[in-house]
């Protein structure tokens, strides 16, 4: 570092290739949450640190010091940077995350509670139309009833339920 402080292009240009790989470890041991890409750029904020700074270290102190505390504080500034957010791909988790195959079992609870609050009949459309899939053919043939009556029901039933879903939301 005496050496390039005075110009040394040469003992520069080994000094950083001796002190990269040091420097590297320091910062992936502060800063393991940052993953090897932030590691990267950290270290080379480090490295553009020492290059623009170098003229502050005191030539009758040791060097490794100063090298670790402008580690330490380029990994602090990141960290402050990104506030108290932790960035994690998902891509770790994707086989902790998977989804269970099947329905959610509460959405039955749910939409039955409404349809507890329906008259018997609409909700017996709804249940046939929504859960069961069935049409307006198969739902009138089933009710004895005509296709434009089970779909004015339907509408009706429908009606209701939005006024009631917001019921229970408020």
């Amino acid at each position: 570092m005496r050496a390039a402080n005075r110009g040394d292009a040469a003992a520069y240009h080994r000094l950083l290739t001796a002190i990269t790989p040091l420097l590297r470890r320091v910062v992936q041991a502060r800063g393991a949450a940052l993953g090897p890409a932030g590691c990267e750029d950290v270290l080379q904020d480090v490295l553009l640190a020492i290059h623009s700074k170098r003229h502050t270290w005191r030539e009758d102190a040791p060097l490794r010091p100063w090298l670790y505390a402008i580690a330490r504080h380029k990994v602090v500034d990141v960290f402050r940077a990104r506030g108290r957010r932790v960035e994690l791909s998902i891509d770790d988790f994707t086989e902790a995350l998977a989804a269970q195959t099947g329905p959610d079992p509460t959405d039955g609870r749910d939409m039955e509670k409404v349809l507890g609050k329906l008259d018997p009949r609409a909700a017996e459309i709804v249940r046939a139309f929504g859960l069961k899939g069935e049409t307006t053919a198969e739902t009138a043939a089933r009710l004895d009833m005509s296709e434009g009556a089970v779909r004015t029901a339907l509408h009706r039933a429908l009606k209701s339920i939005a006024r009631l879903r917001e019921r229970m939301i408020e």
